[in-house]
């Protein structure tokens, strides 16, 4: 699980919450169905319009993806593959068989069950190498639909002010009935803030940078796995794959 992602988004809300509750009237005043409908129903129909809806059917996985999926580490991956290269060079590679139970990266998995299959090196570079864009293109579509509701809803929180505004005008007999008028077209922009800022960017954000993060790994995860199938030696493999490191991160693969 991310727990950064956990708890930023709790500790923005918190925050928020806190300064609507300490205030005058308290969180009570910030309540307004007809503004949530506004934002939150303009902003998913408007998405429907733009996407079609098996990218939609996606949209919640993803957004799943970005809060509770542990990805593993680069370092972590080779020493998982170092030691898959030992086995298969002990035992041949059907003896990495035993392993595929434990593997929970249905990706890895398939490049090792691919090995396990007798495929050539090339095949399996391709094969892998096909999968591993069309998940990145998967996530790069999660990502584009985050951005354009981010950038849907305050449009609709300023498209529900000027209703209420309109609404508001149309009746200036009673001064007093205008501070109320105003607070509440008001909250409509402040729902659209709210869900572009506080849920819908930073989750695209998050969803970029697990993006990048996995094709790094599904990169070094190709080569290793091709490494293997060719039998070359788990300490050349080691070498091979510390060049997807920063330097920093090197010397604890070769203290490992």
């Amino acid at each position: 699980m991310d727990i950064n992602t956990i708890i930023g988004t709790a500790l923005a809300f918190i925050l928020v919450l806190v300064a609507m509750a300490v205030g005058p009237g308290g969180i009570g005043i910030f309540i307004h169905i007809p503004s949530a409908t506004i934002v939150l129903g303009g902003t998913v129909a408007v998405t429907m319009m733009a996407f079609p809806l098996e990218e939609l059917k996606a949209l919640i996985k993803v957004m799943m993806v970005t809060a509770i999926r542990k990805q593993s580490t680069p370092t972590e991956e080779i020493e998982r593959i170092v030691s898959y290269a030992n086995l298969a060079r002990k035992e041949g590679l059907l003896a990495l068989e035993t392993k595929l139970q434990s593997v929970d990266d249905a990706f890895f998995a398939k490049g090792i069950q691919l090995v396990i299959d007798g495929f050539g090196a090339d095949t399996v570079r391709d094969i892998m190498e096909l999968e591993a864009e069309w998940e990145k293109q998967r996530h790069e579509t999660g990502r584009k639909i985050l951005d354009q509701m981010g950038a849907f809803a305050p449009a609709f929180g300023m498209i529900g002010t000027l209703v209420g505004l309109v609404q508001m005008l149309q009746d200036l007999s009673d001064p007093s009935s205008i501070g109320i008028g105003m607070a509440t077209a008001l909250l409509t922009t402040l729902y659209g803030a709210v869900l572009a800022n506080m849920i819908c960017i930073p989750l695209a954000g998050k969803l970029d940078q697990i993006s990048k993060q996995e094709v790094l790994l599904r990169s070094l995860m190709i080569e290793g796995i091709v490494a293997i199938q060719s039998g070359e030696k788990p300490q050349l493999i080691k070498e091979k794959l510390k060049g997807f490191l920063a330097p920093s991160m090197r010397e604890t693969v070769e203290a490992s």
